[in-house]
């Protein structure tokens, strides 16, 4: 292709800033950011929001390349043929190249109650009106968090060491990702924050209603506020527009993040599943993606052809409130193994984490092509083999999630 390209990024989260700076690495190249917000949401920060110790938010002047386009909007079909994205506001806007980046958000509950009286949490907006119902209840009144993954294991605790009385319903296991000495050090933690945490067969829930959370066998949580973390959907543009999808919504693409469909659409962060095997939904991961969808598109450019996914996987790093916090580390097959960092060190280390993206977006829109992508060796079918190899030894609750 000669002259000015136009590339533009559905989605400004991390996967979609990291992916819109880096194309700014060609000079030959415009880049155009459609986001429904006008800042970025700091998503690992979303609890603290909750919990009242920040506002899980960042400018996109701090974060993004002067040169990028940003338009506060929400795109609601994209045209393959017309190659355009039609906008809510009205109109449409053309582009060469698209980089699908809508990451991911709540399921959708199939809970009795849930949808009505549950506050879900993978969101800023739904964050935001989880706050004052919190606000509104008494500290001495009774919080439920559903689910136990790191969004409900970070809630709790967050909101226990505010005196908040929290149950914690895990639906299974507790931290179904960690190893069991992991987890064994998560419910000590929790315990000592008072977080009271329900585990085991039983621990399922049944239905939710106003003043209560219902269990599949039988016993009844009286509570004043629920929160619902069960769970992650993507959006379903891709669906509506007619772009071949995974079961859950994600777009399909080969190895190099390109759509199976069609050679100008690539797919980044939560909502990608390259070769129909997904990463997890994770900072960790879309922050490589984007960067990867960014030289998939810029190699397409330039005439050579692009790199396929070289992405590890190493570990998984979840707050205990702000004085503790666990580092889960993992093998490349993303299965954690024994080996943890706890306690004071582990929410330093957390902290460092919540600190890097924005340091990493920021240094990328800086100086465009110094993020550095770290390589797995051995491609699609490598990732294969190890994910196999994943999947045969995880208990059933950790497939679930």
């Amino acid at each position: 292709m000669t002259g000015n390209a136009h590339v533009v990024v559905i989605g400004g989260g991390y996967a979609g800033v990291m992916a819109a700076n880096r194309l700014m690495l060609s000079d030959g190249v415009t880049v155009t950011l459609i986001n429904p917000r006008p800042d970025l949401v700091h998503r690992v920060r979303l609890h603290q929001l909750v919990g009242g110790s920040d506002d899980a938010v960042v400018s996109y002047r701090d974060v993004l390349a002067e040169g990028v386009r940003v338009v506060v909007d929400t795109v609601t079909r994209i045209d393959v043929a017309g190659r355009s994205v039609t906008l809510t506001a009205g109109g449409a806007l053309g582009y060469d190249y698209l980089i699908y980046a809508v990451g991911s958000g709540s399921a959708e509950p199939s809970v009795p109650g849930a949808a009505e009286f549950a506050y879900p949490i993978a969101t800023l907006e739904e964050a935001q009106r989880l706050r004052p119902a919190l606000d509104a209840a008494p500290v001495t009144a009774p919080v439920t968090v559903v689910g136990a993954g790191p969004t409900g294991i970070e809630t709790a605790a967050e909101l226990a060491e505010t005196g908040r009385r929290v149950t914690l319903v895990c639906g299974g296991v507790l931290g179904p990702y960690l190893h069991s000495r992991g987890r064994r050090s998560v419910a000590k933690r929790l315990a000592k924050l008072g977080v009271t945490v329900i585990d085991g067969s039983g621990a399922v829930v049944a239905a939710v209603t106003r003043e209560a959370v219902r269990l599949a066998d039988g016993r009844e949580l009286p509570t004043e506020v629920t929160v619902w973390t069960v769970g992650f959907g993507v959006p379903d543009l891709a669906v509506r527009s007619g772009l071949s999808t995974d079961a859950v919504g994600r777009l399909l693409t080969d190895e190099t993040l390109t759509s199976v469909d069609d050679a100008r659409i690539l797919a980044a962060g939560d909502s990608a599943a390259p070769s129909g095997l997904p990463l997890r939904m994770s900072c960790l991961n879309a922050v490589p993606l984007g960067a990867r969808a960014a030289d998939t598109v810029l190699s397409r450019l330039a005439g050579e052809q692009p790199e396929n996914l070289h992405q590890s996987m190493y570990a998984q790093c979840i707050s205990l409130g702000r004085s503790a916090g666990i580092y889960q580390f993992a093998n490349r097959s993303d299965a954690a193994v024994w080996l943890h960092i706890d306690d004071g060190l582990g929410a330093r280390i957390k902290e460092l984490v919540c600190k890097g993206i924005p340091r990493h977006l920021a240094g990328e829109a800086h100086k465009p092509g110094s993020y550095r992508l770290h390589r797995m060796p051995g491609g699609v079918a490598k990732r294969r083999q190890l994910l196999r190899a994943h999947r045969a030894e995880a208990p059933a609750a950790d497939r679930a999630l």
